[in-house]
C-alpha cells in the first residue's frame, strides 16, 4: 500500500489536502503527522503551508521536522501548497525570512498600486479564482486543461532564479510564476485541494507520479 504524509508542523490546510488525497487515491494510506520518522518512510510527502513565512518556517523548526522535510524532497515524490511552495525557495521578502533553499529564488510581494486590465485597482491579497497557464509539459499537467482555474489566497509569489523551474503562471497585475517542479519535486501557490475538478486531477496524477 502507497503511504502519503501530509507533513504537520502546525501551520497547514491538513485536512482539505488528506481529504482531496483521499478522494483520488482510496486505496492508498493517507496519514497527517508530525512524526519525522514517518515522514522519512512516507511513500509521497505534501508539504502544505498557510499563514506567514516567518511563522510557518519558525515552526518547521521547533516541531524538528525540517530535516526530515529536506529529505523528503531529495528523495521522493514531494507536493507543496501554497506557503510549503514558497519555503522551498531561497528566501521571503515577507518578514526578511530565509526558506529550505532547494530552488534558487526569491518570495516577493504583490505591489499595493497595481491595476487589471479594465484599469481597477487590484487588491492584494490576490484572493479568488484564477486561470493558471501551462509553462511547459509535466505529468501533473495530464489532464488538466491549460487556463484551468484553481483557487488563490496569497499576498506573495516565487520569483524562481532559474526559469526553466517554472511550469506554470497566472496574472494578477503582473505574470508570475504559480507553480514550479524539478525532478521529484511539484510546488504551487494556489489551492488545488479547493479547486474542484482541476485541482483533483493535479492530485491523482501526483499519486501516480513516479518521477
Amino acid at each position: 500500500m502507497t503511504v502519503v504524509a501530509v507533513v504537520d508542523y502546525g501551520m497547514g490546510n491538513l485536512r482539505s489536502a488528506a481529504k482531496a488525497m483521499e478522494k483520488v487515491a482510496p486505496t492508498a494510506q493517507v496519514v497527517i503527522s508530525a512524526d519525522p520518522d514517518f515522514i522519512r518512510k512516507a511513500d509521497r510527502v505534501i508539504f502544505p503551508g498557510q499563514g506567514a513565512m516567518p511563522d510557518c518556517m519558525r515552526e518547521m523548526t521547533a516541531s524538528g521536522l525540517r530535516e526530515a522535510v529536506l529529505e523528503a524532497a531529495a528523495t521522493r515524490p514531494f507536493l507543496g501548497i501554497c506557503v510549503g511552495m514558497q519555503m522551498l525557495f531561497d528566501w521571503s521578502a515577507e518578514g526578511d525570512t530565509p526558506g529550505l533553499g532547494i530552488f534558487k529564488g526569491k518570495v516577493l510581494r504583490f505591489a499595493g498600486d497595481m491595476t487589471g486590465i479594465d484599469g481597477n485597482r487590484l487588491k492584494v491579497p490576490h484572493m479568488g479564482w484564477n486561470e493558471v497557464h501551462h509553462d511547459r509539459a509535466h505529468p501533473l499537467w495530464q489532464g488538466v486543461p491549460e487556463a484551468a482555474r484553481y483557487y488563490f489566497v496569497h499576498s506573495f509569489y516565487p520569483q524562481p532564479e532559474d526559469p526553466r523551474d517554472g511550469v506554470g503562471s497566472a496574472d494578477y497585475g503582473v505574470h508570475f510564476t504559480c507553480a514550479v517542479a524539478r525532478n521529484n519535486i511539484f510546488g504551487v501557490q494556489f489551492h488545488h485541494e479547493k479547486s474542484h475538478l482541476a485541482g483533483l486531477t493535479l492530485f491523482s496524477n501526483f499519486a501516480s507520479w513516479n518521477p
